[in-house]
This record gives C-alpha cells, sequence and structure tokens, in this order.
C-alpha cells in the first residue's frame, strides 16, 4: 500500500520495481540535512521498457470510452483522498515544506486535477464546420505514447497536473519525477497498482535528469514530451528535441513583480504580497519575487511588510504551526545565498533575513534560510534579473504606470504578476501591457482549472490547464464530407 512507502520505486508495467542495474540515489530529507531514502537510478534500458510498456497498451487505453478513462481517474483520485495524511508527511519529509501547505495545497490540488480531467474526458468534444457544400469534422485524437517530467518543488501536484489529461485524452503516460522529491510519486504507482490501473497506462521512473531524464526526452517512441522546471534545462530539452518533431510543451522559470499601486488596500494587499514572495519558501515558479511599490507609499509598505516578513513562523516543517521550512537542498540553499551575498556585494540593504537559520533539535542540520527582504537594487541588478526560487524578495519603488509596467516587463520572464489597486480601469490597462501569461488583479494564486497557464519569453511555451491542456496531448484530424456529391469533379 501506498501508506505503507519506505524506499521509492519505479512503476512499469503495472508493476513496482527498482532500476534493471539496482542502482541508487540518496533522497535526503531537507529539514535535518541527512539521507532518509533511496530511489532508483534509472538507465536508458529502463526508460525503454516503460516506453514499450506504455506503446503496448495505447491501443485498448485509446480506444477505451471516455466515461472509463474518467472512472480510472476518480479511482485515482478516491485513493489520494484517502491517503491525503500519509502523501502529506511524505511531501513534508521530501520538499522541507511545512506540512500544513502539504496537507492543504500540494495534496489537495492533485486530487483535484484528477477529478477535474475526470470531467474534461467525458467533456472534450470535437468541433464542425458546416457550409453550403461540405461539412468539415475537427477530431481530436491522442497522440500516443507522452513524456512528463516534473519538478521538485510541488512533486505530485505537478506530476498530476500533467499526467491527469494526457491519460484524460487517451494517451499512455511515461513519467520522469524529480530525483530530489521522489516519494509521492512512488506512492502514486503504488496507488495504481493497489486500484488495478491497466498496465502499461501509467509508468513512473525515477533518476537523474542527465540521464534517466534525457533518454525520456531522446527516447523515438514518444509523440509529446511535457516539461515544468528550469529554463537552462527547459532549454537544454528544446535543443534535443529540434531535429525530431516531437511535440513540446515547456513550463519553465519567472522573476515575477507584485506592482502596488497607492490606491491599493494595503490592509488586505500585504499580507498576500508576502504569501506571494515567501509560500512554500519562495520556491514556487508564480511567487512575486520582484515587488514594486508606487513611491508615494513605499515606506509605510515597507514598514507593514517587513514587519509581516519577521512575523512568519519558520521550525520544523512537521510542526503544523509552522509557516516557514527548509528549502530543498544544500546545493540550493547555497545558490540562494550566493544571491543574498551577491545583494550585499552591490551596497544593497538587508532589510530581515538574509542568513542561514539554525532550528535547534532534529533539524540542527537542515538547509533553512530566514525569509529575507532587500532594497536598494537597481531594476537591472542581477539579482533582480535572475531567478533565486528562494526565501527572497526586493523592494522596488515606481513612479507611474509607465514606470510599474517597464520594469516589470524588464526582465528575461514573463510567467505572472500580480497587481493591485482599487480603480479598475488602471488594473486593466496595467494587465494590457505586462508580459507575463497569468496576471492576478488583487489577489495571488487563485486557481481555476479551466483557464490556460503558462508564460512568455523565457518563461515557456505552450499552455496546461483546462480544454489547452486536452488540445496539447491531442492531434486535430479534420475529415471533409462532400455534402453535393452530384457536383463533385472526383467522382
Amino acid at each position: 500500500m501506498a501508506s505503507d512507502k519506505n524506499t521509492a520505486t519505479n512503476f512499469i508495467n503495472g508493476k513496482t520495481c527498482q532500476a534493471k542495474g539496482n542502482t541508487t540515489l540518496p533522497v535526503f530529507n531537507p529539514a535535518t540535512g541527512k539521507v532518509y531514502s533511496v530511489a532508483p537510478d534509472s538507465s536508458a534500458s529502463d526508460i525503454d521498457a516503460a516506453v514499450r510498456a506504455a506503446q503496448k497498451a495505447f491501443p485498448a487505453w485509446s480506444r477505451c470510452p471516455a466515461e472509463e478513462r474518467a472512472m480510472w481517474l476518480q479511482r485515482i483520485a478516491d485513493a489520494i483522498g484517502k491517503q491525503c495524511a500519509a502523501l502529506a508527511k511524505a511531501e513534508c519529509v521530501d520538499t522541507g515544506k511545512p506540512i500544513s501547505l502539504a496537507r492543504s495545497v500540494d495534496i489537495p490540488r492533485a486530487e483535484s486535477n484528477f477529478r477535474f480531467f475526470a470531467a474534461a474526458a467525458t467533456q472534450f468534444s470535437s468541433e464542425s464546420h458546416n457550409s453550403s457544400d461540405a461539412l468539415n469534422i475537427t477530431l481530436r485524437q491522442p497522440l500516443g505514447v507522452v513524456g512528463c517530467i516534473s519538478p521538485w518543488n510541488l512533486p505530485l501536484y505537478l506530476l498530476s497536473w500533467k499526467v491527469a489529461p494526457a491519460l484524460a485524452a487517451g494517451n499512455t503516460v511515461v513519467v520522469k519525477p524529480s530525483e530530489i522529491t521522489p516519494m509521492t510519486a512512488s506512492m502514486l504507482g503504488d496507488i495504481c497498482a493497489d486500484i488495478d490501473l491497466p498496465r502499461g497506462v501509467l509508468n513512473i521512473v525515477h533518476g537523474s535528469g542527465s540521464t534517466t531524464g534525457q533518454a525520456l526526452v531522446e527516447h523515438p517512441g514518444l509523440k509529446a514530451v511535457s516539461f515544468t522546471g528550469g529554463t537552462l534545462t527547459g532549454t537544454h530539452i528544446a535543443k534535443s528535441l529540434a531535429g525530431s518533431f516531437t511535440k513540446l510543451a515547456l513550463e519553465m522559470g519567472g522573476k515575477n513583480p507584485s506592482i502596488v499601486f497607492a490606491d491599493a488596500d494595503l490592509h488586505s494587499a500585504v499580507p498576500e504580497v508576502v504569501r506571494a514572495a515567501f509560500s512554500n519558501q519562495g520556491q514556487i515558479c508564480l511567487c512575486g519575487s520582484r515587488v514594486l511599490v508606487q513611491a508615494t507609499i513605499y515606506e509605510a509598505f515597507r514598514k507593514q511588510f517587513v514587519q509581516e516578513v519577521q512575523a512568519l513562523r519558520q521550525g520544523d516543517p512537521m510542526n503544523s504551526k509552522t509557516q516557514q521550512g527548509a528549502v530543498s537542498s544544500q546545493a540550493h540553499m547555497g545558490k540562494v545565498l550566493s544571491a543574498i551575498r551577491a545583494a550585499r556585494h552591490s551596497k544593497a540593504s538587508i532589510l530581515c533575513g538574509g542568513e542561514q537559520v539554525i532550528v535547534p533539535g532534529r533539524c540542527k542540520d537542515g538547509w533553512f534560510i530566514a525569509p529575507t527582504v532587500i532594497e536598494g537594487l537597481s531594476p537591472e541588478d542581477p539579482v533582480n534579473q535572475h531567478e533565486i526560487f528562494g526565501p527572497v524578495a526586493t523592494l522596488i519603488p515606481f513612479q507611474n504606470e509607465h514606470d510599474a509596467i517597464r520594469i516589470a516587463n524588464g526582465v528575461k520572464y514573463g510567467l505572472a504578476a500580480s497587481l493591485w489597486s482599487r480603480d479598475v480601469d488602471r488594473c486593466l490597462r496595467v494587465a494590457e501591457g505586462l508580459e507575463a501569461g497569468i496576471i492576478w488583479v488583487n489577489c495571488w494564486m487563485k486557481r481555476d482549472l479551466r483557464t490556460p497557464f503558462g508564460g512568455v519569453k523565457a518563461s515557456g511555451m505552450g499552455r496546461e490547464g483546462g480544454v489547452e491542456a486536452m488540445r496539447f496531448f491531442t492531434q486535430a484530424r479534420n475529415v471533409c464530407l462532400n455534402l453535393r456529391p452530384e457536383s463533385s469533379q472526383d467522382k
């Protein structure tokens, strides 16, 4: 059973298994800094076995009535819901995030993803276009075997965001989770075994990105690849697939602005901007790490913002009162602290945080960084240009709408933005001028699974969510019926 999981395993052709060479990778608990488990370090032969299993399963799965595919997705969702506590604990141990966040967000949203796309499977429709002499029917048909690569920051949540629509559309799937956080993906394999999901429909193969991930991307049996992760890795994948004509969707990094105008309701805006900057220790691609504040309210905003950041409770992620846990790895902690040192070198002011934190007790060797607020850097400074992906926010004053849009768009990324103002007309003007795929007005991270999700520029290409996800995982085929055969020239 998934709730009894101790070590991560692959899930290939309906069975849990180790890598063929019995090679493993250590899995660390970020809160303690200690190895607590191992995961398979799979090779190209493991990927090939998974793809072959998926190819064998595809004809039957793709011909399944939509209602039957929906039934299987609902069964997976039911099992995730029943095992929410065990999955949340595993996610907390694997990632270092507060268990309260895993319980209230990550696992429930994974369950919701499967339920949503179960319904989408039965509602996804073809199109028809009628003219005076012909009827065109545009069919949406599954691609075949698709590869999904998911990241370490929201392991089960983002894995389900890809797997659920791919299965709902009639594809079979090979997924490569992050080797840093493999446990809930492994537990999903156990869930699929427990409910007797048809063999080969979903296959989960663990291993490093450079070997296992590369073998998956390069496998000639794949019809599409959906990737979420860093921009450098996404760029490498795009280059690897450039000559193969494999369909590709990339959801990558962000350097997202939270834009606060002078007429914003600070009582509601400040806590949400803090949440946008520091949720999951800032390790969400949608986090608002650049906080742009209109100059006339800058001092008042800064005081309240820093106070709320300093009040965040940091500690053992297993404590239900903890709001800030550990960052994902020792290497990532080093990257984040290096960015803070760079800010100091640029003569920036560190308003709070700025250093590693030692959490007493079992977490004394964990990878904790104090939530950090920085001011005094120009918008063009590297700290304001490069994705840090940690508990670090910078404050940047602006003068007017034009200035705010210029600063917000002045990075290579274009994933998300939030803006705060009581002026509806201004919100619409600014939203239209922002180079971002997702824009929240007077809120952050409100989620509607029907809406398109994705970025522009170096934040990616393609869209996930709702109909967009179903469209990505299908191919359009048009059938033209001649309505006047007696006048046809091709009798």
